[in-house]
């Protein structure tokens, strides 16, 4: 019998001075059952640092035609792909083609300087394309704080990410490969 996804209940406030952008966002995500909460976290974050009404999390895991989350224009047209962890180069190429805009919000520690080493110079061409690498003590700070029930708070200011959830308060780092 196949596992069923495990369901994650998060209250997101985001106040991203930068953008100009301000939400009170009740969210699901569904946890695959080969996910780790470290994983999901990172989806978590990556939604709270591009929040838009529009933006919405996919089938993730389970489709290989979908990002983890995406933003669309009006007409259906894919503005936004964000992926998250160390996909293939191939995966991103085809992002890259779809959509408008693609990020990457990469994670791993030193498995994602392998992965860029690998991938690094066949990605470089690609304009649309940014990739940011999480630091490891971060994400892992983040899936310690990873509850079925959760109140988060992120706060953008000056370049400068600022997540609160629960017990765990952290200042996120992070370094942009691409571009450079």
């Amino acid at each position: 019998m196949a596992l069923k996804a495990t369901i994650f209940k998060v209250n997101l406030n985001v106040a991203d001075t930068d953008r100009g952008v301000y939400l009170q966002c009740p969210l699901t995500l569904a946890r695959h059952p080969s996910e780790t909460d470290e994983r999901m976290m990172v989806r978590l974050l990556a939604w709270a640092l591009n929040a838009d009404e529009r933006l919405e999390f996919t089938k993730g895991l389970c489709a290989d035609d979908e990002p983890e989350l995406w933003l669309k224009s009006y007409a259906g047209e894919i503005d936004h792909w964000i992926e998250v962890g160390l996909p293939d180069e191939r995966r991103l190429k085809k992002a890259c083609h779809r959509a408008k805009q693609v990020t990457l919000y990469a994670y791993g520690g030193r498995a994602v300087s392998v992965w860029w080493q690998q991938n690094g110079q066949a990605l470089q061409r690609y304009d649309n394309l940014t990739i940011i690498e999480l630091a490891s003590d971060a994400t892992q700070q983040l899936a310690a704080a990873a509850a079925r029930a959760m109140e988060c708070q992120v706060t953008i200011t000056d370049g400068d990410v600022w997540f609160s959830c629960g017990d765990t308060n952290l200042q996120l780092a992070w370094t942009q490969r691409h571009p450079a």
